[in-house]
Parts: structure tokens; sequence; C-alpha cells
């Protein structure tokens, strides 16, 4: 019995260890060095790389420090920016659709309105980033946005969801935590097993959406529009849900300890 018991705690916490390496990439990185905080181009650089761009030919940006830079506005449509640093860069109304972000940084960056269609972003670090009214429409996010402003964004037919093929460096999920989503579409999006807990998602609209195996607890999502969801497994423990959602999530988790408005 206490060699079962020894067995279990040590694959709970391998899991758990797994799960941090693959979200966690902050931990004994020093954002105060060049790589994390300076610009090695400009944006007249950038623009000039645009402006003599062929015809299917995409521009590498990859592994370059772009952080701070003013690049709001651009078209970076198919730009590969693949393990590229740009920590509070301003791309505020930017296209960025089919662009590559795997393994970027955009911590604190600012993408209010930009166009992030198609785009790709696994193990992308988005910490405390503001997207507010971006869309995201069939983007395959996998990243770290915890504590990031999306307010109004479009999420439809977006792929969140756990990468269960991958693993290699631990389960890579969409995490959301206490992001502020008021007003997200999330419209026929996959969440499955996404990282919601203490998400501010009010008034978001979630219908068709699949949120099967999600963390939610904490979550504020009064309001929200649950038309089609699939919610089986969605962790609901604490969350504020209404009192008329309760059919829709009848296959939810822990929703006896959901605090209902």
């Amino acid at each position: 019995m206490r060699l079962g018991l020894s067995f279990v705690l040590i694959c709970v916490a391998s899991l758990c260890s797994q799960d941090l390496r693959a979200q966690d990439m902050l931990q004994g990185v020093d954002l105060a060095q060049p790589a994390y905080s300076k610009a090695e181009l400009t944006r007249a650089d950038i623009e000039a790389a645009l402006l003599h761009r062929k015809s299917g030919h995409k521009i590498d940006l990859s592994e370059k420090s772009l952080n701070g830079l003013d690049l709001s506005g651009l078209d970076l449509h198919g730009v590969d920016f693949r393990a590229a640093r740009m920590n509070k860069t301003s791309l505020a109304g930017a296209r960025l659709d089919d662009a590559i972000l795997d393994q970027a940084w955009l911590i604190e960056a600012d993408l209010t309105g930009a166009s992030l269609k198609g785009a790709h972003a696994f193990a992308a670090q988005m910490q405390r980033m503001r997207a507010d009214r971006a869309d995201f429409a069939h983007a395959r996010l996998a990243g770290d946005l915890t504590g990031a402003s999306a307010r109004g964004a479009n999420f439809s037919e977006a792929d969140l969801s756990a990468d269960m093929k991958n693993q290699s460096m631990g389960l890579m999920r969409a995490v959301l935590r206490s992001a502020m989503l008021e007003g997200a579409r999330f419209h026929k999006a996959n969440l499955a097993s996404a990282d919601l807990r203490f998400a501010r998602a009010a008034g978001a609209d979630f219908s068709e959406a699949n949120l099967k195996g999600a963390d939610a607890a904490g979550a504020d999502l009064t309001g929200v529009n649950w038309t089609g969801a699939m919610t089986d497994g969605l962790d609901l423990d604490s969350a504020q849900i209404d009192a008329a959602a309760g059919s829709a999530l009848a296959g939810a988790q822990n929703i006896d300890r959901a605090r209902v408005k």
C-alpha cells in the first residue's frame, strides 16, 4: 500500500513538473537582459524589409530582439517571428494574419485591435498582453496569456486546446488564468483542457465551443452564451454562473460549488 501511494505521488509530481516546464518558461530568465528588453532592429528596418518583400517569400524575423519597438499598423502577415522577443512591443492595429509566433515572447506587448487570423502561437509567452478587440479567428494558441486583456476579442474557431500528441515538454495549452475576457467571442473555439481559472469572462460568447475538461475555477462566467457548448468535465469550482445556465452546464464538474447569481 505504501509503495502504491508513493508511486502515485511521484507520478503526480512528475506531471506537475512537466506542466510547469511547458507553461512557465520565465523561470530562470532575466527579462532585464538586452535580449529581452532591447531591440536589434528599428521600425525603419522592418518597413524596408516589408517594402522589398517578394511575392510568395516570407520575411524571417525569427529569434530577433524587437522589444519595445513601435510596429503598430504594419502589415506583418505571414512573417516568421518564431522565438522572437517582442516584450512591450506595440503591434496595435497591425496585421499578423498567418504569422508564425511559436515560442515568441510578447510579455506586456500591445496588440489592441490587431488581426491575427490563422496565426500560429505555440509555447508563446503572452503574459499581461493587451489584445482588446484583437481578431484571433482560426488561430492556434497554446501559450501563456496569464493576466492578458482581450476584452471584446474574437477567438471564433480558434484552437486553444491542449496538445495531446506532443507532450515531451509537458501539457501545452492556452493559459488564460486571470485574463480579462469580457465580451470576447469564442464561437466554435476549441478550449478543451484550457486553463481559464479566475478569468473575467462576463458576457463572453462560448456558443458551440468545446470546453471539455477545461478548468474555469473561480472564473466570472455571468451573462455567458452557452448555446451548443460542450461542457463535459468543465471545472466550475467557485466560478460565478447564472442560474439559467444550469441545463447547459449539466456535464460540468463541481457545479454544486459554483456561485450562482
